[in-house]
This record gives structure tokens, C-alpha cells and sequence, in this order.
């Protein structure tokens, strides 16, 4: 821990390049550093609207599993 303090900027540029970086306090890994990834946006409701199907029966169950589950 005390070493990654003092060598931050240069474990910065490690991580910059895609690296990542395994922090240890008393020999066990307790922290990583990774690149920074950019929140996603807001989501947009209907974005997928026309692109998704349910098929008419989606609610129906098949008769065999009706069967299995009724049997004794």
C-alpha cells in the first residue's frame, strides 16, 4: 500500500495504457486499479420498439409440463 502511494502517478500510467493494477496491504490483494469507463446515459424507453417479438403462445404451457406437474 505504502509503495503504490508513492509511485501513483506512474501506476496511473500503467493503467492509462490498459493495465491493471492489484493493490495489496500486508501481502493480500485488497483494492484494483482500472481504467475509468464512462457511466451509460440515461435510458430511453421504446428505444427497441418494433425490434421485439413475444410469440402468441408466450403465456401458454405445454401440456406435457401441465402433465408432470399434476402427476402424483
Amino acid at each position: 500500500m505504502h509503495e503504490a502511494k508513492s509511485q501513483l502517478s506512474r501506476l496511473a500510467e500503467l493503467v492509462e495504457q490498459g493495465q491493471t493494477i492489484v493493490i495489496a496491504r500486508a501481502g493480500k490483494p485488497c483494492m484494483d486499479l482500472v481504467p475509468h469507463r464512462p457511466g451509460r446515459g440515461p435510458r430511453e424507453p421504446g428505444r427497441l420498439k418494433g425490434r421485439i417479438t413475444i410469440a402468441p403462445d408466450f403465456d401458454a404451457t405445454p401440456a406435457a409440463v401441465l402433465e408432470d406437474f399434476e402427476q402424483d
